[in-house]
């Protein structure tokens, strides 16, 4: 009897999980907000073919920030990876999942980036993951910018050291953590390099001063930087001009470096080789196909041969910019190519990027939990292979949308 009263209550809980998630779910559909995968059925570009839409699509919310991800030179690349290298290694890196690739782009991204080693994983979100739980201990204080992106936030929690917050890009709240955390072995300052919902670039000049004046590390996961800023894309340190002040830098090749899958972490030598003896998700995570990292090397060799990809990135953002500021839509202020259109309300940004759709320009809303209540807002981004022309009509669409809304006069 008692065995079967307590296979009931397993049942009725299991009954009431589903139950609850069901319930919240329809909630999401009747508010508006429930988030709809659309099917792309193209090669990703500044248009693309999506299901159940006749016309191609004007893309304005890919992480391609170089216009790469199909690319048909990159395309070619891979094929012949394929053919070189096959299609996957079935190991992780330590037991026969390491082939030459790996290492060279292991080496090509500390060059890249000016620090001495560099480890690849399976994502930048694997690579916060097995950072910090690897590292920091009990006795260590991490202190982290509020807006850090949540792969952040999940390996920082990971770890046990002491945690704590300052606003984003405040330096005052930053001093006053490094203060009061003087008394733990290690003090990190752990911040993005580029807010990805926002598009605002991290202090970090000041944020190297402080972490010098109280002898603190410094932890740049520059994901929305490299491929996008600074001086031949090499991210937010090189955009400063501070890359020896960074003590480590966390990356993606699945933005601007030909948008696939991938992430890393550069810093010096003993911390990679003591990351490669033990951090979790590199050891316990498959090997990356070889044709990423050969993709990858040859991204890098285009940003730095071919000046006009930065240019023409920099030159998409002003002009959306100026366009959309002329309109008397509320943006961030900024130089990066995302461009967060700012609405408010969850529901009027989800009927926005849906007019937006029906006007030809595929954009995505964002609202709470992945912004802050109140600060809804539809996330463009402009890439290096959007033409000018590209880039007025999305001006227009917006312009014809804000105004049925009653966003825009």
């Amino acid at each position: 009897m008692i065995a079967r009263l307590e296979q009931i209550v397993r049942h009725m809980s299991k009954k009431s999980l589903l139950s609850n998630l069901k319930q919240q779910t329809q909630t999401l559909h009747e508010q508006g907000l429930f988030k709809q995968e659309h099917a792309i059925t193209s090669t990703q570009g500044t248009e693309i073919s999506v299901h159940g839409y006749l016309h191609p699509l004007l893309n304005f919310c890919a992480n391609n920030y170089l216009g790469l991800a199909g690319n048909p030179v990159v395309i070619s690349k891979a094929k012949q990876s394929l053919d070189a290298f096959g299609y996957g290694l079935a190991s992780v890196r330590f037991i026969c999942g390491t082939q030459s690739p790996h290492q060279h782009l292991e080496k090509r991204l500390s060059q890249f980036s000016g620090l001495e080693d560099t480890i690849l994983f399976p994502s930048c979100f694997a690579a916060n993951l097995g950072l910090f739980q690897t590292l920091f201990e009990q006795s260590d204080a991490i202190i982290s910018d509020a807006l850090n992106h949540a792969s952040l936030i999940d390996g920082i929690r990971l770890c046990k050291a002491d945690r704590y917050l300052y606003a984003n890009n405040d330096m005052s709240e930053l001093e006053a953590q490094l203060q009061k955390t003087q008394h733990h072995r290690y003090r990190v300052i752990v911040t993005d390099g580029v807010f990805s919902m926002d598009g605002i670039i991290a202090n970090l000049p000041d944020i190297c001063d402080l972490a010098e004046a109280y002898d603190a590390l410094v932890v740049v996961d520059d994901a929305h930087g490299v491929g996008a800023i600074g001086p031949d894309g090499k991210g937010t340190p090189a955009y400063y001009g501070i890359q020896d002040r960074v003590d480590i830098v966390t990356g993606t090749l699945g933005k601007a470096l030909g948008g696939a899958i991938g992430g890393y972490i550069s810093g010096k030598h003993e911390v990679v080789e003591w990351l490669r003896q033990r951090s979790r998700t590199y050891l316990f995570s498959n090997s990356l196909p070889p044709m990423v990292p050969e993709v990858t090397l040859k991204a890098l060799e285009a940003l730095e041969t071919d000046p006009t990809l930065m240019q023409k990135l920099s030159n998409n953002s002003q002009q959306f910019r100026q366009g959309m500021t002329q309109l008397g839509f509320n943006l961030i202020p900024g130089a990066h190519p995302i461009v967060p259109v700012m609405i408010g309300d969850a529901v009027q940004a989800k009927q926005f990027a849906d007019g937006l759709l029906e006007q030809g320009i595929y954009v995505i809303s964002f609202s709470f939990p992945v912004v802050p209540q109140g600060e809804a807002r539809i996330r463009v981004q402009l890439s290096a292979a959007h033409t000018q022309n590209q880039v007025e009509r999305a001006i227009a669409g917006f312009g014809e949308v804000g105004r049925a809304l009653g966003v825009i006069d």
